[in-house]
């Protein structure tokens, strides 16, 4: 899932569909193809990797006078990233290019299976344009066709679908994933954002859930959830592409902070099963002769690892030990075979980073690697690799790389326990039924990005900011103090809540900001204690918590939850959006924070 251009009209449908496909590439993708329909004739292209490789193998083809064609990037989720599992997916005489996840693919593919079907690719996407020709050949009229088609999915889809059938016109359906219908002159555009048309569409037609129907010429018959027939306006479309790439947000980082929501679902998908955790990407035998785990990373990436350490050691018992990369690289460390290596980047390029894979490596070691980025340095070196499904992040200061790391992180230690055997299904159950409500964790209630922009003009000022947490809330501290301190310039630092009266505590004075983490699921009684100590020195308190906190000077609530995990991503977001709004209030540029890179190439 990624991309999605689509075209009705007399124009170069070729560098129509790749155009807009190149406006998505921010989105990130391994993969892309195109389809086309013109003179009755059918034709795709297909090619793993970026679009000039796509360019290249189509460079001889043409698509003068009235078609309709569609193109997509692919970001892997079911199946691995080559060529037969890049969309188009193809039937006998038709094609579907498709977002989101259809949750019930199994099933029907069997079913499609029994009936004769041959499938080329490992993907869900595929069972939608044999559901469809199913139905064509049943006997139905390709509209009637594609409705029922529609039906019978269950989950996120946004969709558009060409057969030689009706080879004048586009299907399209939307539920749960971005869609919208451009017009322009005397023709049609569908896209999953407005970035793909600007320039080419005059006006736009944003799609809502279960909407569906199908263009022909410059027209358009749109149909809602329940089947009848709807009427729509369109609204004029901005000409600013970076604007529309930020989706009516002020920075990246801030679309980014709302967009984690959304894409811990694609982090989850295919791995998280109703009653076990799944990953294709390791063979069956992955973990054998394994007794221990050590992680390497930067920045970041270093505090997943640090929160990581928690959750293998408490779920999976197994040792697991975290090294800073750029220390570790230099310490002459004693490195044991039945260890695994693991390296989380975001980009994949890491210097330090991917300098500590090789020596791992050449100790003989296993290595798995957590990244955003396919076929990066660090995912080329590893013996295997774990995709974050991120989406391209274009905030130097990382926000949805950290959740989709920790998340990941989270199931690849239950993934571990399962492995190793030491939970119970009654405990594996539950712990998936908590990694399905983190989305909900991950949202951002505009009540409370509210509450956080007037606080923060309250914290402008004084001699830095310390934030406080106990057990996993300790790297999230750190992390919280990270994000503060790059792009806000102001001094901040995070501690284990335990150790601030083992020094640090001689800073204490009311021009001193503590930022405390207080969940009520994990050392709840600990962290008040140590913030009453703070408290008794006349510090500046801002707590985060779900319990009322009557020392606190201000009071940030979150919600009561039964699972550690789901508080963490929730304070997660608080800090996040604290760093954002204190340094909007002070005039930085957010998203390219000065002295720093995203992706860190240099030791």
């Amino acid at each position: 899932m990624c991309g999605i251009v689509g075209y009705v009209g007399d124009k170069e449908k070729k560098e129509i569909l790749i155009d807009g496909l190149r406006e998505l590439e921010y989105r990130g993708y391994d993969s892309a193809g195109i389809a086309v329909i013109n003179s009755d004739t059918l034709t795709h292209f297909k090619a793993v990797g970026k679009l000039s490789n796509l360019e290249e193998k189509s460079s001889s083809f043409t698509s003068d006078g009235f078609g309709v064609a569609i193109g997509h990037t692919r970001w892997a989720t079911h199946g691995k990233p080559n060529e037969l599992n890049a969309h188009p997916h193809l039937g006998k005489k038709s094609y579907v290019v498709h977002n989101g996840i259809i949750e019930n693919y199994t099933a029907l593919k069997d079913e499609l299976i029994d009936g004769g079907v041959e499938f080329l690719s490992q993907t869900d996407t595929e069972v939608i344009v044999h559901l469809f020709e199913r139905e064509l050949n049943s006997g139905k009229l390709a509209f009637e066709a594609f409705k029922a088609t529609i039906s019978k999915l269950h989950g996120a889809y946004a969709t558009l679908l060409i057969t030689k059938d009706e080879p004048d016109r586009i299907f399209f359906a939307k539920n749960g994933s971005p869609m919208l219908i451009g017009f322009g002159d005397n023709e049609v555009y569908f896209a999953s954002s407005d970035t793909a048309v600007i320039g080419k569409a005059d006006s736009v037609y944003y799609l809502e859930d279960g909407e569906y129907g199908f263009a022909k010429g410059d027209e358009v018959e749109l149909y809602d959830i329940d089947g009848n027939r709807k009427d729509f306006t369109t609204i004029p479309l901005s000409g600013d592409k970076l604007s529309a790439q930020k989706d009516g947000f002020r920075f990246f980082m801030e679309k980014e902070i709302y967009e984690q929501s959304s894409v811990v679902v694609d982090t989850m998908m295919g791995r998280v099963l109703d009653k076990r955790i799944e990953f294709e990407e390791i063979s069956e035998d992955f973990f054998d002769g394994i007794e221990s785990i050590k992680i390497c990373a930067c920045g970041t990436s270093y505090h997943s690892a640090l929160s990581a350490s928690y959750l293998f050691e408490r779920i999976a018992k197994i040792r697991c030990d975290v090294e800073i990369a750029s220390e570790f690289r230099y310490k002459e460390p004693l490195l044991s075979s039945n260890t695994l290596f693991i390296t989380i980047s975001q980009s994949g390029e890491t210097a330090d980073t991917l300098e500590a894979l090789k020596m791992a490596k050449r100790a003989g070691l296993k290595s798995l690697s957590i990244c955003n980025v396919d076929n990066s340095s660090i995912v080329r070196e590893s013996d295997a690799a774990l995709l974050t499904r991120a989406g391209v992040e274009k905030g130097v200061a990382s926000t949805k790389a950290f959740a989709t790391q920790t998340l990941l992180l989270w199931m690849l230690s239950l993934y571990v326990a399962q492995k190793r055997g030491v939970v119970d299904s009654e405990f594996l159950e539950s712990e998936i039924e908590a990694l399905r409500k983190s989305p909900n964790s991950l949202k951002v209630e505009s009540r409370l990005h509210d509450k956080i922009h007037r606080l923060s003009k309250r914290y402008l000022h004084g001699h830095g900011f310390f934030f406080i947490g106990r057990d996993i809330f300790f790297p999230l501290a750190l992390e919280g103090a990270l994000k503060l301190k790059e792009i806000s310039y102001l001094h901040a630092e995070g501690y284990p809540a335990g150790e601030m009266k083992h020094g640090p505590i001689a800073l204490a004075d009311s021009e001193l900001f503590t930022i405390a983490l207080m969940p009520k699921t994990l050392l709840y009684d600990k962290i008040k204690s140590n913030v009453e100590e703070l408290s008794a020195r006349d510090t500046t308190i801002l707590a985060i918590s779900p319990e009322e906190f009557e020392l606190a000077d201000d009071f940030i609530k979150t919600e009561s939850s039964s699972h550690v995990m789901l508080e963490f991503f929730e304070m997660m977001v608080v800090t996040q959006l604290l760093a954002l709004e204190i340094s909007v209030r002070l005039g930085n540029d957010v998203d390219m924070p000065r002295n720093l890179a995203k992706s860190v190439t240099v030791e």
